[in-house]
This record gives C-alpha cells, structure tokens and sequence, in this order.
C-alpha cells in the first residue's frame, strides 16, 4: 500500500538525526561565534552577513565596512544573498554578535529530506522502502563534505529541480522554474549552474514535444535568463574581475565515486590520497551502500520492467543525458587524475580557460549527476516485489549508515569548538576594543589577507561591531578596481604616506616605515601615524 499522507514525524525527525550525527547543537545558538572565526569559508559567510547588518548605509546586498570605500557584495563574501534579504528586516531583533550558519544547515537537511520525499513519495512500494529511499537518496556523502562552505549545503535545489523535471506537467511550468531558479540564483553561482543544465533540459524536451509553442518557449526562456541578468547585476557579478587562471586545479577525480579520498571517511573501502584541491572539491564518494544499489539496479533492469500502466521513469530522465554529460566533462576538465596520479592534460587556450573561470573549482559540477543516478537506481530497487524491496533497502541503508559513520564522526569534530566559550583566540587582550573603536578605518599590509585568515576575520568582526570601515576583503572574486587600490595604499605605507587616523594590521615582515607609530597585541603589529 502506497502512503498517501505525509508522514510529518519522519519528515521532522530525520534531518534533526542527521545534523546530530554530523554537527554539534550549540552551533545553533546565534549568539555563538567563536567556532566560525577560525579562518574558514563558514568564517567568511558570517562575517559578510555580520558586516551587511552592522552597515549603517548598506547598498542592496552590500557592505561598504568590507572592501571600503568600494564595497563588496555578499556574494563575494561567501555569505548568503538569500539570507542576508531575510535577516536584513530582523535585524534589530537579533542579538549584537549573530551567526545564521547553524541554522541554515539544519534548514537545508530539512529541504533535502522534504524533496527527497516528494521525488520518492509515489513511487515506494512501502513505508520502509520509502524512508531508506529518501535516506540514501538526501544523505549523499558529498551534501556534508561542504561543512565548511555551507551556502553550497543547498543540494535541495538539485533535488527541487529534479523533482520539476520528472514530472512533465511541473517541467513545462516556467513559472515554477522561475521561482526555482531565482532563489539559487541567490544562494550560490555553482548551484545555478547545475539547476540551469536541468532546466535547460526540460526546454529542450518542451520545444520537441511543442514545436508549434516554440515561439512563445523562446520568449519565456529569454526572459528567464533576462531575470537571471537583473539578480546578477544586483549582486555585482558584472564588475570587472580578475581571472584566477586555474580552471581545473579542483576537478573531479576520475576514481572519486568510489574513492572515499580521505583516511578513514570510509568504514570499509580504502581511501587513496587525492593531489591538492581534488580530495576536496572533488569529492564524490558515493558510500558503499550506494555503490552496491548503483550495481544491482544495473543488473536488474532489464529483468524488472515498469509495473503495469507506468511508464519507465528512465525513459525522461534520457532527456537530461546531455546536460549530465556536459557537467561530468567540466567536472573532470581536462586534467584527469586518478588514484591521485596525473593523466595526461589536455591543456585550454587561455581564453577558453578564462570563460571557464566562473567554474573553477569544478569538481563541483558532478553533483547533479550523482543524483540522477541514485534516483533512478531506487527506483529500479523499487520494482522489486514488496517485501523484497523492503529487505534490499534496508539493507542497503544500513550498510551505507554503517560506511559514512567515520565520515560523520570527523565532520561533526569540525564543530566541536563551538562547545567551547572562546570567541576570541587571535585578538585576546582588551586593548583591541579601544585601538579599533578610535580608528577611522582599518588596513591590512599586505592586503591579501589569506596568510592570516583567522587574524582577518577577528579583526574585521570587532570593526564591524564598531561600525568601522575596513579597507580589505577576502573575495571569491576580487574586483580589478579594489586590487588596484589595495596596491596603491599598501605602496603608500611602505613609503611612509600613512594616512591619518587609519590603524594598519601589520602581517609581514617588512621593516615599518619612518613616522609610523607602533603597537604590539598579542603578537601582532599595528602601525598609525604619530
């Protein structure tokens, strides 16, 4: 029998099970800080969100206590768009130090486990089968390898547009896509660009089967990317930036579905070193009891055809192949590895590699693909008869809890510090508050601050508590116009033009200019003008 009801008490308990096992509860509390400001990605989210709400003359979306005078979109931050639109109205209900982390991914287990659901949900032969389906289907290993990077947490995107595409009647809506593609549109660029390949998908479907509509599909699908365009420019996108000329440094290993990459991330399959920046953006092990489900839903499909009366559901997911294909290709790029050892590279031109640069770190882009292929297997595990299908569920679950247990353990430790009471571990001493709170503004010397990241982000909460502008960021793109402007300020330093009232974080070694005040805490130096 075919649940008909949505079964609210599954729904609400397994995403509380699953940040459990992955995360510690105190990284709920908003008021706790601390366990971000370490240098990390989630350091960065938060402190975009905690400058854009301290902002007293925010532009849309942007902070100008980051980057000043210039600013800097939330997006380049690595905060969260989204977030920021709706925490912005709360902001005066919110304690003074406020961190929304936790809480969006715990929301994002929500959304997963529900769309999950909903792609599952009619096509389950049973309750057991039905609730190991969405387990194995929301709990990919990949989904929480972005712990530290948590806008990239939304993978209830994929499973939203899948669960668009699957059904034709959703598919041909550009209504429903639009709301779709407009809020990961504001969550994350590598997240609308696998949304994107799926609906893109579904229009071209649309357009065989309408031929007589293509007119009008044109003008709705220009005016999409119309909507994608505006969200763009309102977030800063189409500034000039600097291209980091390294597309294909983070691709996907050819080895990684079954690579756990990672020394004991894996009960039972043997972890093989990945080269840097590939055991961790390209990370796609898919678990054992995936692999295994993958395997057998291969070998059965020919032998459990459809039920009566229903179509084959692989028959429309066909359609996707191409877009599948295309992003499989980006994410290994032309510079395979496997087993961590070089293939041969298969360099770009430059200018191919530069129109690659929004996809850099590529490895990423599998991720639509590792869902298409779990979909579809369940579903072929479906077909089994009742109880047979219950048996084979559950046990592929549990021998997919039972491999990424080690995984969950390791993860969960990353959070740990946020058990602790310590918000401050580079900028201890008291003396911080008063030096930063007289400043008219703050410089970091050299401006790349990614040597001291931690030292960065501490420095730059307690500015932003203060409402002090500070001159540098740490961007996923820095513009050309702030990189030319950080360069002349720091030259200026080193020759001596220091301007006044602005206090300098010192973080190399160079000897101080001449008329430059200096200033020991905690092991850091701080220059002003006498």
């Amino acid at each position: 029998m075919r649940p008909s009801l949505p079964p609210i008490l599954p729904l609400a308990v397994l995403p509380l099970l699953l940040f459990g096992a992955f995360f510690h509860w105190q990284i709920l509390d908003v008021a706790n800080i601390g366990w971000l400001l370490r240098g990390s990605d989630n350091g960065e989210n938060a402190l975009g969100l905690h400058a854009f709400l301290n902002d007293p003359a925010p532009a849309f979306l942007r902070t100008s206590l980051l980057n000043a005078p210039d600013g800097v979109g939330l997006l380049f931050t690595d905060s969260n768009p989204l977030v920021g639109l709706i925490a912005w109205p709360l902001r005066s209900l919110l304690p003074p130090p406020t961190q929304l982390i936790g809480w969006w991914i715990l929301a994002c287990l929500y959304l997963q486990v529900l769309f999950a659901w909903l792609l599952l949900r009619r096509h389950a032969p049973g309750p057991v089968t039905l609730w190991c389906g969405v387990l194995l289907l929301a709990a990919l290993p990949s989904l929480f390898n972005r712990y530290i990077h948590a806008n990239l947490m939304a993978h209830w995107l994929i499973l939203w547009a899948l669960w668009r595409f699957v059904t034709p009647e959703r598919a041909r809506s550009n209504a429903g896509w639009a709301v779709l593609i407009a809020v990961t549109a504001m969550i994350h660029s590598y997240l609308l660009v696998m949304v994107g390949a799926i609906w893109a998908s579904a229009m071209a479907e649309r357009a065989w089967r309408e031929r007589d509509g293509v007119p009008r599909l044109i003008a709705e699908c220009a005016a999409m990317l119309a909507m994608v365009a505006a969200i763009a420019w309102a977030l800063g996108v189409i500034e000039p930036h600097r291209a980091s000329g390294n597309y294909g440094a983070f691709a996907m290993p050819i080895d990684a579905l079954w690579n756990p990459g990672v020394e004991g991330w894996s009960r039972f399959l043997p972890a093989i070193a990945q080269r840097p920046g590939r055991g961790f953006e390209g990370f796609q092990y898919l678990g054992l009891g995936l692999l295994i489900a993958l395997a057998a839903a291969a070998i059965l499909r020919r032998g459990l055809p459809p039920a009566k009366g229903e179509s084959d559901p692989l028959d429309r997911l066909k359609w996707l192949v191409p877009a599948l294909i295309v992003l499989t290709l980006l994410a290994i790029s032309t510079y395979p590895d496997f087993a961590g050892q070089k293939l041969p590279r298969m360099p770009l031109p430059q200018t191919v590699a530069n129109a690659l640069d929004a996809v850099r770190a590529s490895g990423r882009l599998f991720w639509p693909v590792a869902y298409v292929l779990v979909y579809a297997a369940i579903r072929i595990l479906y077909r089994l008869p009742a109880e047979r299908a219950a048996l084979a569920l559950a046990a592929l679950a549990l021998v997919q809890v039972a491999d990424i247990a080690p995984m969950a353990h390791a993860v969960r430790a990353q959070s740990a510090e946020a058990a602790l009471d310590a918000t401050w571990v580079r900028t201890r001493s008291p003396r911080w508050h008063g030096m930063i709170g007289r400043a008219r503004d703050i410089a970091f010397v050299p401006a790349d601050v990614t040597g001291d990241l931690a030292l960065f982000q501490e420095v730059a909460w307690r500015a932003a508590d203060a409402g002090v502008p500070v001159r540098t960021v740490y961007a996923a793109r820095p513009t050309l116009a702030s990189e030319a402007r950080q360069a002349r300020e720091t030259a200026d330093f080193r020759a001596g033009r220091l301007a006044p009232g602005r206090l300098y974080i010192v973080t190399d070694a160079t000897p101080l200019p001449p008329g430059a005040q200096l200033l020991m805490l905690d092991g850091v130096t701080l220059a002003y003008l006498r």
